[in-house]
């Protein structure tokens, strides 16, 4: 179980393409898309903090810290913030709350990659396209982000990641890798079955 690594969950989006839905309730394959996450992070990180605009959504999960944004209307990169500063760790290593397929062999290669390097972040690169919301932060980057976010309040956390020291992990684009880091974006977006 990683100690120095906080897992985050951010659960803080306002839904719209969902019709008022909160996406980590919608069940994927007969149980909801945050229990599939818990049911994979929850034996690599000790400390798993939610980062969420609704922490009373959360009170079931007492053994996990539910924190609200400090820098409002920011994104993701506001959740992100607001980790960082609960994280009791060195790093934080953030999901995005809508992605029901994760894999436990991807995450534990990017905490060794994180461990392994020199770098702010690691981002995986499927396709070339960086997925920021799958990624390992270091917590030293909290007043640099702080910075950024009250001088581009609406910045998108790839703009962040270019002004960072950021490593990327290429993965093979394959069925399994692809499903692995699929979001449910829309109503479309979820199977009728597993």
């Amino acid at each position: 179980m990683t100690e120095d690594i906080s897992g985050v969950i951010l659960a803080g989006g306002d839904s719209r393409r969902f019709k008022g839905m909160f996406k980590p309730d919608i069940i994927v394959g007969g149980k909801t898309i945050f229990t599939r996450i818990i049911n994979v992070i929850g034996d690599i990180f000790k400390e798993i903090i939610i980062s969420t605009n609704n922490p009373e959504r959360f009170s079931d999960f007492p053994d996990f810290k539910a924190v609200k944004d400090i820098f409002t209307k920011a994104g993701p990169l506001g959740g992100i913030h607001a980790a960082m500063m609960a994280s009791s760790g060195k790093a934080v290593f953030v999901f995005a709350g809508d992605m029901p397929y994760l894999d436990k062999v991807i995450i534990l290669r990017e905490i060794d990659l994180f461990s392994e390097k020199k770098c702010d972040a690691v981002v995986p690169l499927l396709n070339n396209f960086p997925e920021p919301l799958h990624s390992v932060y270091s917590n030293s980057l909290v007043r640099k982000l702080e910075s950024y976010l009250k001088e581009v309040p609406d910045a998108a956390v790839k703009d962040f990641l270019s002004v960072v020291n950021t490593c990327y992990y290429h993965i093979p684009a394959n069925s399994a890798t692809l499903r692995s880091f699929k979001n449910i974006n829309s109503l479309h977006d979820i199977p009728d079955n597993n």
